[in-house]
């Protein structure tokens, strides 16, 4: 049996789901260097993101070479799309909810993740989403814990380990998702 991408597939647009990983990096690298820009900017910025992922998992799934699970590129793109609107229609409400938004957003990715460790289960690392999925649900916990607390130090610590490690995640799976040339 020769390996294959069970759960993502290939696309040609799979640059952009690298764009969307390194802009979360880079968003999740500047919060942590300069948390003083506040919650608001931070819920602000991070709305924006998420409006532009779900933007383009919907371009993925919607694509006519569109990726396996495409299903779940549209849940996530739809999912991501209304939280990074919440986020962005708000200061305020935004400010009250974000850490609230942000659990849902990780524990849904984790769960995702479990889904597609379990399809791709005949590939040799499958075993790495279930690590990551188990990563994303924690995160997402940890999320429902500060925001219950509302403890925003804490929220901005996890905002920006948790994008930072998001982008990474995403980065990494669009060079899964990358067409292999015919030879």
């Amino acid at each position: 049996m020769k390996p294959s991408i069970e759960y993502f597939g290939q696309s040609k647009l799979w640059w952009l789901v690298l764009l969307v990983g390194i802009l979360l990096v880079l968003g999740g690298f500047a919060y942590w260097f300069w948390p003083e820009a506040g919650y608001a900017v931070a819920s602000q910025i991070f709305g924006w993101l998420l409006i532009t992922a779900g933007v383009v998992q919907l371009c993925v799934a919607a694509g006519p070479d569109h990726a396996k699970g495409w299903g779940w590129w549209i849940a996530g793109g739809v999912i991501d799309m209304f939280i990074g609107f919440m986020l962005v229609r708000s200061i305020i409400l935004s400010e009250m909810v974000f850490p609230y938004f942000l659990a849902i957003i990780f524990i849904f990715w984790g769960i995702e993740a479990f889904t597609g460790a379990a399809a791709g289960r005949h590939s040799r690392y499958w075993w790495l989403g279930i690590v990551n999925g188990i990563l994303l649900c924690l995160i997402g916990f940890f999320f429902l814990e500060a925001g219950w607390v509302s403890n925003m130090l804490m929220v901005s610590f996890l905002t920006s380990i948790a994008f930072i490690y998001w982008g990474f995640t995403i980065a990494i799976a669009s060079y899964e998702m990358k067409p292999v040339a015919n030879k």
